[in-house]
């Protein structure tokens, strides 16, 4: 499966999937194992995007605006799950891999950098999009042709950095942990907001 796992082939699979609404595969390969995720947490983001561009809406109701807010909360919530999917996945298919005595310990894991290519997809995807209007004025256009160039770039490069990780965690070389991401606002046990409002409800209604 890693074989089938690089920078190219997922930004190949984002972009596509943004150009086909999402029902393209994935160069070849089956949707299953971290391709699974990767296509979730992909499906995830471009929810998010949505979400939050209609979030900054002045001209709806607030109520409208709550619950732009409130299907943000969930589909971060999934985003993440599938982050941490994607990083389950990938260490089952290393977990014969020993690691060498003297082998880097990643801060960032695979999933992470596969969530930010995501990420920089659909911001690429939304810039080129603005160097295309003609509704603007050339200044406009040339201030995004910048800006898609550089984002370019950092996909680039975040895509060469993946590359080394996984090819270093394959040989031992490097290592990474699923570390839980514990949002604490979205738990009623840990949102001091929520089992407070709770609590307060379960005594007025004490007799």
């Amino acid at each position: 499966m890693l074989e089938e796992l690089d920078g190219s082939s997922i930004a190949r699979f984002h972009d596509r999937a943004l150009s086909d609404g999402e029902s393209s595969d994935t160069d070849g390969a089956e949707a299953n194992g971290a391709w699974r995720w990767i296509k979730a947490n992909h499906h995830y983001n471009g929810l998010l995007w949505r979400e939050e561009d209609k979030a900054r809406r002045t001209d709806v109701d607030a109520a409208e605006i709550a619950a732009s807010k409130h299907l943000i909360d969930q589909h971060n919530q999934k985003r993440n799950d599938a982050v941490e999917a994607i990083d389950e996945a990938i260490l089952t298919e290393l977990s014969a891999v020993a690691h060498a005595a003297d082998a880097r310990l990643s801060s960032e894991t695979a999933g992470a950098m596969i969530d930010r290519l995501s990420i920089l997809a659909l911001k690429i995807y939304h810039m080129r999009a603005q160097t295309e209007r003609s509704d603007v004025d050339a200044s406009h256009i040339e201030i995004c042709h910048a800006k898609l160039q550089r984002l370019i770039a950092q996909r680039r490069d975040l895509a060469s950095c993946l590359d080394d990780l996984l090819s270093e965690t394959a040989i031992g070389h490097a290592y990474f942990k699923v570390y839980r991401q514990f949002k604490m606002y979205n738990d009623p046990a840990l949102n001091p907001y929520l089992y407070g409002r709770a609590r307060s409800g379960a005594d007025k209604a004490a007799p």
